[in-house]
């Protein structure tokens, strides 16, 4: 599982460096240094899906009725930003120019381990969103009603 957090850096050519411990996570929980799918859905954040992890996603999108307009209108967000990637031998991959540009991906980001996948945030912008959407006591109980 991807836990945790890390700083990383999004280079001049918008390659994302994942960092040593989340990249040990990806190569031995879903193989080498294999392929992603890059993607958001707001165009605020990556998520960085292992790609058996987004191949996961699609079975069960793909069950859903083909006039289900919520699996529509979900679909064409990922996947106007999203693209599949291979993580080169220095585990770097890239982002798509798109979701890079839109969500302000360059230099220095941070990135959070959401257990099956990564999010990567531009490091201002998170701190940010830290700030204007504080965790509440109707979220613990939520949490605490599921048994966490």
């Amino acid at each position: 599982m991807f836990r945790g957090s890390a700083s990383a850096t999004v280079d001049d050519k918008g390659r994302l460096k994942i960092p040593t411990d989340f990249r040990r996570v990806l190569e031995e929980r879903w193989g080498g240094g294999g392929e992603v799918f890059i993607t958001s859905v707001h165009g605020d954040a990556a998520f960085v899906y292992p790609l058996a992890v987004w191949e996961d996603r699609e079975t069960k999108l793909l069950a859903l009725p083909s006039t289900d307009r919520s699996r529509d209108r979900y679909l064409e967000r990922v996947n106007y930003f999203g693209q599949q990637v291979k993580v080169d031998p220095q585990g770097r991959a890239l982002i798509p120019q798109l979701l890079r540009e839109r969500a302000g991906m360059s230099g220095e980001v941070v990135v959070q381990g959401r257990l099956d996948h990564l999010v990567v945030w531009n490091h201002e912008r998170f701190a940010t969103k830290l700030e204007s959407d504080p965790i509440t006591d109707d979220d613990f109980q939520r949490l605490a009603d599921k048994g966490i």
